[in-house]
């Protein structure tokens, strides 16, 4: 047996780099040099072993022609004769789909090499004439499972026979034809070239995980067989009788083993493979095939194949090892495939073509390269050409992970352990270089960002990795690299910036200039390092990098702009304080920024900057005043005084109301740019800045009223109304703007910061007493002009109801033709203020009119009594008033309309504008309501059961008893029996009532009697049904004496409501109800009276007489 080693020889050889790849910054070698004096034991002489044995036979007085010459011979040549060598030696098909010729391979390394045809033919004929190598199958078998239990145990000894079979090329049969033997590799193979696994005992699922290489001449005749056999040994007679007393099931495999010769062996299953149908590498489970059916599902076995050579060559490549030459030849087909897919443009992300993986797949096989070499000459290959060569960086992400996943599995050689060493922290060196340039190398854009994203969770992968932390012993922390990197780039950038916005004079306006530009860049870097970047060092190494920048510039920004500064002082006119606003606002902006801070431990350079800019403070807010109210005079000067035109939003307000907002507007930008942290200063600044506001108001007004009078000298009436609407809109729209400058200006804000400096009777006497002051005199001239406009139509109004009002037949004219010279009216006026004042003016002028009209009406009616006509035309008029005040939104809000003097003035004339009938109706509803809400018992109660049954349409009533009824006789006892009424008596008119016997001399009689009446289901949920439930003492002589009453929905009878809850039978189950019994009050219902009052109603008049005799008996007061 042959124990299989991994294809490499240690050799002191290198992977030949690329010429122009040094790539180190001071920052770098200093950072090494810390680390190397913290760790002197494990201290590495990091990326300095490479270039070391680089500069071996190198030439510094070297042309360029003669180094690219050097570099073919020495390098290029001998890595293409080991292509042509595993080209013409192949074993196996590749992996991937698409298969390759041997002139496709050729032509392609021809090109990626850059080799003439003379040059291919001449490489080709030497390779050709050397030592071929030994074909050789490498198998590890892995394990198997689910194989025959042969022994009396129901388990097996198992082991495998491996070999490899040469068929005689004459043979025509195929090895699935061959007469099935006992032994196929058992006899017919010499025993030197027959491998044996390990035997595993007692196990149906053994593991082995032994590898073997077994010798072949040619792949196309030669079978790989493996056999899988039960060991048997022999065994003593005591054994067996103790075998058969534990297991008396093996009796049967007892009497089996006795048949055959002693020590023999039990086949268990075999796996045959023609070689030239295998590929270079296979990793599966085949199946144990049997040699008779009496057994067919034998389990599986895992097998690893690959095809390696040996003894190959050893003049190929002048002694290098394999893994070295697999490394410069992924390196030549990578630079190849970049040259001539990509022309130099793009990102190369890992791909390869199909010719240049099958070669390397052959290569690696065929030299017993792990996956873990080849990984490793991946990552080694990748990293050095990113430094040259535009690389994906996930490229090298996926090579990390590949490494990390094989370092526990197999153990690297010295060498490879000290190169993968020296490229992880040169790497690292190299990726710290470029987070430093990141504003340089990866801008803000959607392509280059993630590629940083990338970079740098390759730099955290790599720290992450056992690999590294194994070979680099020194202490690294990414997190602290990262951000020296970033401050030492910042401080390199904010230099470069700073020197391109030198002025070229010294003049002191461009200085300042210069410096403005420079801070307005830092601003742009903040917010971009804020939105952008951020979000990716924080994704990647969960690095604040906003702080880290900011922090930086923060210093830089604040020495700069103090050593500038300083030279203006006591030097400040109007001139340059205008220059110095554009930088102040730049460093109030970066400033703010601090909000997003995550770490404020830290006392800011710029937190005290606004002093440098306090002499300046006056001349800007001269400036923003004078310039505001020059805006304004112009404004005013050519306005007209006419509604601006808009075909979506009608605007009714003139040309100047837009130009003060707009004018104003910048007023109020100016405190919230300015932002003044001292509360103090910012207070009388906030006094002056309203004080202006305020001034430039009531300016506007004045020149507003000079305007008006000055237009209206030669123009008619209407015109002149027309402007007056104009104007007042006008100084509405600009009451409305003072009314939200506390909101603009965050006067809040300004009470909350101002505390503790200025007392709460000193900040209402100046700042809201300045701006009532001015709105109050903006209200008066509103007020004045919406005066003079609703004198004469309060007057019409007044005069149109009236006139409606007084008419004697109300026949004689509909209700709605009665209301109609009103509704013109009041159509046409208001239209026309609606269509010339703004809603604020217009609410203004309608409010008082609808307080008069709401009045108006409430003193007619009550003029009369009793006539339901005249009720229901107030009513109606009162209906039409309220939509035409409202205007469907445009007028009057409903909660402006609907008054306290209106709800009452609705509820009388909707009630007295209803039928008797319905009033009934009502009296019915609230009496059943009260009894709801009534509580005791007082006079006593009542129980029922009732149920309403659909089919017959009859509502049953069981009257069981009465309780705690009033002594009435006297003997202090009662003869009470009970009335049954459904009311209202004009919804049930063929309905009679019912009484029950009279039981004597009882306060609490037992009824138990029942009663049905026959009515339809839509009486019954009709307005007011209801069941008038009366307990009377009889009397022979005179009248009944009342007892009491009880009211019950028709509606809360069982079956009425819903189908309720059914019995088997499907009827409706009952409801048993206790109905306290009640009083009514005498001369307290207003129904009562209204219907009193109709005298010709004759059903009304008996109603209302019926319930007068139940208040006589009444005892409530």
């Amino acid at each position: 047996m042959v124990p299989a080693e991994d294809g490499f020889t240690k050799s002191r050889d290198t992977l030949p780099l690329p010429q122009d790849q040094t790539h180190s910054t001071e920052q770098g070698q200093s950072r090494f040099k810390q680390r190397q004096q913290a760790s002197p034991v494990h201290a590495r002489k990091l990326g300095m072993t490479r270039r070391l044995k680089d500069k071996k036979g190198f030439k510094d007085d070297e042309s360029p022609e003669e180094r690219e010459k050097r570099h073919k011979e020495q390098e290029l040549k001998p890595l293409y004769k080991e292509l042509l060598y595993t080209i013409i030696h192949r074993l196996g098909k590749p992996v991937i789909k698409e298969v390759f010729d041997s002139s496709q391979l050729y032509q392609f390394i021809r090109e990626a090499f850059f080799l003439t045809e003379e040059e291919h033919l001449n490489l080709l004929d030497k390779v050709q004439a050397m030592e071929s190598p030994v074909y050789c199958l490498m198998v590890t078998v892995k394990e198997a499972k689910g194989i025959l239990g042969k022994d009396i145990s129901g388990f097996s000894d198992p082991y495998c026979l491996l070999t490899i079979m040469h068929e005689k090329k004459d043979s025509t049969k195929s090895v699935s034809h061959l007469k099935p033997r006992k032994a196929v590799v058992k006899g017919a193979v010499p025993a030197e070239e027959i491998y044996q696994t390990d035997v595993k005992k007692q196990t149906l699922n053994p593991i082995w995980n032994q590898t073997f290489i077994l010798e072949f001449e040619e792949p196309e005749h030669a079978n790989f067989h493996m056999e899988m056999w039960d060991k048997d040994e022999d065994v003593s007679l005591g054994q067996k009788l103790e075998e058969i007393r534990t297991n008396f099931q093996g009796i049967r495999r007892m009497i089996k083993d006795a048949k055959k010769e002693k020590g023999q062996d039990d086949f268990l299953g075999n796996v045959v493979l023609r070689l030239q149908d295998l590929h270079c590498t296979e990793d599966c489970w085949y199946t144990l095939e049997p040699r008779t059916e009496t057994y067919p599902d034998r389990g599986k076995c895992h097998l690893q194949l690959k095809f390696i050579h040996k003894e190959r060559d050893g003049t190929l490549s002048a002694g290098r090892n394999a893994y070295v030459n697999y490394c410069g030849i992924l390196q030549q087909f990578v630079q190849a495939h970049i040259s001539k897919q990509q022309q130099g443009n793009g990102t190369w992300k890992g791909e390869l073509s199909g010719e240049g993986q099958t070669l390397l797949e052959l290569y690696a096989t065929q030299n017993d390269l792990s996956p873990f070499l080849q990984d490793l000459a991946k990552w080694v290959v990748y990293s050095k050409l990113y430094q040259s060569l535009e690389l994906d960086s996930t490229v090298l992400f996926q090579q990390l992970t590949s490494i990390e996943y094989h370092w526990d599995q197999q153990e690297l050689p010295y060498q490879q352990k000290q190169e993968l060493g020296d490229s992880l922290h040169g790497f690292l060196q190299y990726g710290l270089c470029l987070v430093s340039k990141y504003r340089d190398i990866f801008p803000p854009t959607p392509r280059a960002t993630p590629r940083l994203h990338t970079l740098l969770r390759v730099l955290v992968q790599i720290c992450k990795t056992r690999a590294f932390q194994k070979l680099n012993p020194a202490q690294f922390e990414l997190q602290v690299e990262v951000t020296d990197a970033v401050v030492m780039g910042t401080q390199e950038w904010f230099n470069i910036k700073k020197g391109l916005h030198q002025p070229m004079k010294k003049d002191m306006s461009d200085t300042v200039g210069a410096l403005s530009s420079l801070i307005q860049e830092v601003q742009e870097d903040i917010k971009l390092t804020k939105d952008v970047w951020n979000k990716v060092f924080v994704s990647a190494v969960q690095l604040d990098v906003f702080t880290v920048v900011y922090y930086e510039l923060d210093c830089l920004v604040a020495a700069e702009v103090r050593g500038t500064l300083g030279q203006l002082e006591n030097q400040m006119d109007q001139a340059p304080a205008n220059s110095l606003f554009p930088l102040y606002l730049s460093l109030q902006a970066i400033h703010k920024e601090k909000a997003f801070l995550q770490k404020r431990g830290k006392i800011l350079e710029l937190t005290g900057i606004h002093e440098c800019f306090r002499e300046a403070l006056p001349y800007w807010l001269n400036k923003a005043y004078n310039t505001t109210l020059e805006r304004v005079q112009r404004a005013v000067q050519v306005d007209q005084l006419q509604p601006l035109l808009d075909d979506t939003v009608p605007i009714k307000h003139s040309s100047s109301a837009v130009d003060l907002v707009a004018c104003l507007q910048p007023i109020c930008q100016l405190w919230e740019q300015l932002s003044w942290p001292d509360p103090e200063e910012g207070f009388m600044l906030m006094v002056k800045l309203t004080e202006d506001i305020c001034k430039i108001a009531v300016t506007y007004c004045q020149l507003l009223k000079q305007r008006v009078q000055t237009l209206s000298e030669n123009s008619d009436p209407g015109t002149a109304v027309n402007m007056l609407c104009v104007v007042v809109n006008d100084l509405e729209h600009l009451r409305s703007v003072l009314t939200k400058l506390p909101q603009k200006l965050k006067w809040a804000g300004l009470r909350e910061g101002t505390r503790d400096v200025i007392g709460e009777v000193q900040f209402h006497n100046t700042l809201p007493s300045q701006l009532q002051h001015t709105q109050g005199v903006l209200t008066r001239e509103i007020r004045s002009a919406l005066e003079t406009l609703g004198k004469k139509l309060r007057a019409d109004i007044e005069k149109y109801v009236l006139n409606m009002a007084t008419r004697r037949r109300f026949s004689s004219r509909s209700t709605e033709d009665a209301v109609v010279p009103l509704m013109r009216y009041l159509e046409k006026e208001l239209q026309y203020m609606n269509e010339n004042l703004v809603q604020e003016n217009f609410n203004s002028l309608l409010a008082p009119l609808w307080t008069n009209s709401v009045q108006i009406l409430n003193q007619v009616s009550q003029q009369q009594s009793g006539v339901m006509e005249f009720y229901q035309r107030l009513h109606y008029t009162l209906q039409c008033l309220e939509q035409c005040f409202h205007a469907e939104g445009n007028g009057l809000p409903l909660e402006t309309l609907h008054t306290d003097e209106y709800k009452k003035l609705k509820a009388n004339l909707t009630q007295n504008s209803l039928s008797s009938q319905q009033l009934i109706e009502k009296f019915l509803e609230r009496k059943v309501w009260e009894q709801k809400v009534h509580s005791g018992e007082k006079y006593g109660a009542v129980t029922l059961i009732s149920s309403y049954n659909r089919s017959d349409q009859r509502l049953h009533i069981e009257v069981l008893n009465a309780v705690n009824l009033l002594p009435m006789d006297s003997n202090g006892l009662s003869d009470p029996f009970v009335q049954l009424s459904l009311e209202p008596r004009h919804l049930f008119p063929e309905v009679e009532a019912r009484s029950t016997q009279i039981k004597k001399c009882d306060l609490n009689p037992l009824f138990e009697e029942s009663f049905e009446f026959l009515v339809s289901m839509e009486q019954c949920h009709a307005a007011g049904a209801s069941l008038m439930v009366t307990v009377l003492d009889y009397d022979t002589l005179r009248s009944d004496d009342f007892e009491g009453e009880a009211f019950l929905s028709l509606r809360a009878v069982p079956g009425v409501g819903g189908k309720g809850p059914q019995d088997q039978e499907g009827a409706v189950s009952s409801a048993q109800i206790r109905l306290p019994l009640m009083h009514p009050k005498p001369n307290e219902d207003g129904i009562l009276k209204l219907l009193e009052a109709r005298k010709d109603d004759r059903e009304a008049q008996a109603f209302v007489k019926m319930r007068r005799q139940r208040e006589k008996m009444s005892q409530e007061v």
